[in-house]
């Protein structure tokens, strides 16, 4: 038996579908800027500024174990975002996930180096981040479900796109203007104060993105769910009862499009800088063409997942991107500045974004409306502690034990792959699967009604 109705399509308004759509655009373009920011600073500054008696790379490797903290405290966001998500709308929790990440990285421009407070300075680093941790938590998950939520059935995977499309502008956003500035100012000038412009101008992305948040209505799903009085009491919990597996398949989908990911945008710095002896500034550019370019391959992806299937396209990513891995490293180490872009286009344009342009819409079918916040955002957030958290240090801690041989490293994504093969395997194809009438166990609507005669329940 359902315990969803199908709803009126007066519910779903183009105008509101098309401004959804440009909020979470704007939105998860400044969290992508601001966790984006972040790791390119602790591939290039970080070390030096913040952990400064270490040697490079074990600088390098402290900066980048702040950077995985970050992805721990995820899940923390994820599911204090899927609670009040679920329960009181996705509009607040967007808001607030906007202003936790975006205050924090503002603050991270402000702050003090080793040199001027010692050791504290790294502490506050630590503690900035686990803020920022949390906030990013619980912001894709509200951004995919307000856009899948809004979009007309058979345009899904390319009008939940926008959401993807916000880290990839944001990711072209953060590598221009660290670009521009090392292009204009002297090292000396760069590590001394032009790092923290980019930090510090995020407070004004805030302001914007904030003004449109705030001008939207919430999703007509959620509002359905209110409407006929079947909003989960405890969402978290109901989730990991009525649907584990959806769970544990979005986690295993998430893993290597995340890690891939950072290997693309993150680790290539560290690896061209200290191995292979090329300058940022190849490795920057290489990274903007490519996040120029997804601009157009992430809703290509998308729109081919609403034509082909979420299942094929994911997996068709998952695949291509284990086999572009193989050569990539080579590629760097030739030094060529077209054979460098070259690897992270294919890397990135067509492994990372035929997994990442159908993401929004695949992971979000997976669930029931009252409990998709809960449980697309623990699924992706323990993903991403997995996949992308994890996959900077380990692959510098690798680099290093194999003395600058990166044949563990393709080892280890190669394995990342195989993870999220096998759950893309695992998983239902759910393109045309309707939000509205998605069937729950039966067990579902008696614990439901239960917990809400529970005087005990958190509201």
């Amino acid at each position: 038996m359902s315990t969803e109705t199908a709803r009126p399509q007066k519910m779903r308004p183009q105008k509101m579908t098309g401004k959804v759509a440009v909020a979470s655009f704007i939105g998860t373009t400044i969290e992508g800027y601001d966790f984006v920011l972040y790791g390119l600073a602790a591939a290039t500054v970080f070390g030096p500024l913040f952990f400064a008696p270490a040697a490079p790379l074990i600088g390098t490797i402290a900066a980048f174990a702040t950077y995985a903290v970050g992805f721990v405290a995820r899940p923390v966001g994820g599911v204090l975002g899927g609670h009040y998500g679920d329960r009181i709308g996705r509009k607040t929790v967007l808001v607030a996930s906007l202003l936790l990440t975006g205050l924090a990285t503002t603050a991270i421009g402000l702050l003090p180096t080793y040199a001027q407070i010692g050791w504290v300075a790294p502490a506050l680093l630590l503690l900035l981040r686990v803020i920022q941790g949390i906030g990013y938590g619980a912001e894709w998950a509200g951004a995919a479900l307000m856009t899948v939520e809004h979009a007309a059935p058979k345009k899904r995977g390319l009008t939940s796109s926008a959401t993807q499309l916000g880290p990839t502008s944001g990711m072209l956003l953060a590598t221009g203007v660290l670009l521009l500035l090392e292009n204009t100012l002297s090292d000396e000038q760069f590590l001394a104060w032009g790092w923290r412009v980019p930090f510090v101008a995020s407070l004004v992305l805030v302001a914007v993105g904030l003004a449109i948040r705030l001008s939207v209505e919430d999703s007509p799903e959620f509002k359905h769910v209110q409407s006929v009085q079947t909003v989960a009491a405890r969402p978290v919990v109901e989730s990991f009862k009525t649907h584990p597996r959806q769970i544990l398949l979005t986690t295993g989908l998430r893993i290597a499009q995340n890690a891939f990911y950072y290997v693309y945008t993150v680790f290539i710095l560290t690896y061209l800088t200290q191995v292979a002896g090329t300058d940022r500034n190849t490795g920057l550019t290489a990274v903007l063409i490519a996040s120029a370019l997804g601009l157009v391959t992430v809703p290509l992806w998308g729109a081919l997942s609403d034509r082909f299937g979420r299942r094929s396209v994911y997996l068709f990513g998952a695949v291509a991107s284990a086999a572009a891995i193989i050569p990539f490293f080579w590629l760097l180490d030739t030094g060529n500045f077209l054979l460098i872009i070259l690897g992270v286009v294919v890397g990135l344009n067509i492994g990372h974004d035929a997994m990442y342009g159908p993401q929004a819409a695949f992971f979000s079918e997976l669930f029931s409306t009252r409990v998709r916040f809960s449980g697309v955002s623990i699924g992706y957030q323990i993903g991403s502690v997995l996949g992308g958290g994890l996959a900077p240090l380990v692959a510098t801690a690798l680099l290093a034990a194999g003395g600058g041989n990166p044949v563990w490293v393709v080892v280890y994504f190669l394995a990342v792959s195989a993870i999220t093969i096998v759950a893309t395997l695992k998983s239902p194809e759910t393109k045309d699967r309707a939000l509205g009438d998605t069937e729950l166990p039966a067990a579902a609507p008696a614990a439901a009604a239960a917990e809400s005669r529970d005087p005990a329940v958190v509201r």
